[in-house]
């Protein structure tokens, strides 16, 4: 820790680093394996050695006209000590006159890890020691009047800077003023580069989803490089071969018997997130990683005729209305999906479009039933029951716990223990993908992450009670003389 007080001058020459490669991704490499040590852990004081994949990832990040890098990467994997080695490059090696260094992370005590690892590497090595002023917030260099600081990820906290490099630790806990703030700031030189070194974040709301996001999409853009490591999607919790992909550092610092231990007691989403690297939507979703899409069936044709039940869960504008349909064997399949486009604060559900969907519908299956929920559509459902049969059209109130709370878990163990299947509609798979858990003294109930959210999950309401209702019918089937005569509770 740098003392109080005034600094003693600094009167050793600059370093001389003439012999480091040019290019800076070689370069960098160069310095950190030239001049830096292991602070603590494996390998403790001895020279750092970086691995084949921690060299891959800073000539990826480093490479020419990059200004922007993410690279997601698990817990464990030593993301804050390649964080400080880039931090002290970008100090003493990038040729920059003037350069200012920041590391970001959600507070200053998470800001200060990788400072305090950088702070110890200097003060391991003399020759990087004698060369720069340590104070309690920063590390200067006089020689290039260059500094690395600290700093919380607050916008006024940026304000006032012309970083040369902005290293962000744990980018998942960033908000979105703060990335722009950190974008804006890094925009003033020739050359900057800002880098995010994280975890995924709990949910796709996120700032770090977006840029994943764009990297995935844009992989030919030279000025942002992701470089992500994430084990493959839907494997098994408990795939060690899958953990290796995941966890390069596996079988070196990290340890596989640390995660079998965690395993044990870790939530599925959790452990998902932070030790195999994989986006799990919200941490309490609903339904287990992969659950639902083991159970799609996409070849399954539900024919003309074909005995089924249905359920409408509908909305006025903002949100989305939804018509599922299930088979006697329970095979869940859209009808029909009306969401409202983000870019269009007029829409509206086309009414007229509902009604015919669902007329067509009676046409086209054998429906027990069509089970809707009230709110908002009193006026159509009373319309599509004169039409259709009063027995055949009812009302479900899908607000009702001790309806839906018993729905609920019928649907998610037929799920689990693989006893339904769906169409693999991708519409369906993003609203059953949004709702989260929400307990009740009757059990849990879904519903969305965050009230207001723009998240949709009424699709995955209408799957419940479609569901429900079929499997209700079959247990009654000895009652029932037809597919035409139904008994409505």
């Amino acid at each position: 820790m740098g003392r109080p007080g005034p600094k003693a001058a600094v009167t050793a020459p600059p370093l001389d680093l003439a012999g480091l490669p040019a290019r800076r991704g070689w370069r960098a490499v160069a310095f950190v394996e030239g001049y830096l040590r292991v602070p603590k852990g494996k390998g403790a004081l001895g020279p750092v050695r970086l691995r084949p994949w921690q060299r891959r990832i800073v000539h990826e990040v480093l490479s020419p006209g990059v200004r922007q890098a993410l690279v997601s990467l698990p817990r464990g994997n030593g993301k804050s000590f390649l964080a400080a080695c880039l931090g002290l490059y970008g100090l003493f090696a990038d040729g920059v006159e003037g350069a200012q260094v920041l590391t970001v992370a959600s507070d200053e005590r998470q800001a200060r890890i990788v400072f305090n690892l950088a702070r110890r590497m200097v003060e391991l090595n003399p020759e990087l020691a004698c060369r720069v002023q340590v104070f309690q917030d920063k590390i200067y260099l006089p020689a290039t009047d260059s500094t690395l600081a600290p700093l919380p990820a607050e916008p006024a906290a940026l304000q006032g800077w012309d970083p040369s490099l902005v290293v962000v630790d744990e980018l998942h806990v960033v908000g979105p003023d703060v990335l722009e703030a950190m974008q804006l700031a890094a925009g003033k030189r020739a050359s900057s580069l800002l880098l995010a070194i994280s975890t995924p974040a709990a949910d796709t709301e996120s700032v770090m989803w977006r840029l994943v996001s764009y990297g995935r999409e844009h992989p030919d853009d030279t000025s942002f490089r992701l470089v992500e490591y994430a084990a493959p999607d839907g494997c098994r919790l408990d795939d060690e071969t899958a953990w290796k992909v995941a966890n390069p550092a596996l079988g070196d610092f990290l340890h596989a018997d640390a995660l079998r231990a965690t395993l044990k007691t870790i939530r599925e989403a959790s452990f998902r997130r932070y030790r195999l690297g994989q986006w799990v939507g919200q941490v309490d979703r609903w339904l287990p990683w992969g659950a639902w899409e083991a159970v799609a069936d996409p070849d399954r044709r539900v024919s003309f005729g074909e005995r089924v039940w249905m359920a409408f869960d509908g909305s006025a504008s903002g949100d989305s209305t939804a018509l599922i349909g299930c088979t006697g064997d329970g095979h869940l399949f859209v009808v029909g999906m009306w969401e409202h486009p983000a870019d269009d604060p007029r829409w509206r559900v086309p009414r007229g479009e509902v009604t015919a969907t669902i007329d067509e519908a009676f046409n086209r299956f054998d429906v027990v039933e069509l089970a809707c929920d009230p709110w908002g559509w009193r006026s159509e459902i009373e319309t599509w029951a004169k039409r259709h049969g009063q027995r055949r059209v009812v009302e479900f109130n899908t607000g009702a716990a001790q309806r839906m709370a018993p729905a609920t878990d019928r649907l998610y163990q037929a799920v689990v223990t693989g006893a339904c299947s769906h169409d693999g509609d991708p519409r369906l798979a993003s609203h059953v993908g949004n709702a989260v858990a929400k307990p009740t003294p009757l059990g849990d109930l879904v519903s969305k992450d965050k009230k207001g959210s723009p998240r949709k999950i009424d699709g995955a309401v209408a799957s419940i009670v479609a569901y429900e209702r079929a499997a209700w019918h079959r247990a009654k089937r000895g009652n029932a003389t037809s597919g035409r005569r139904v008994v409505v509770l």
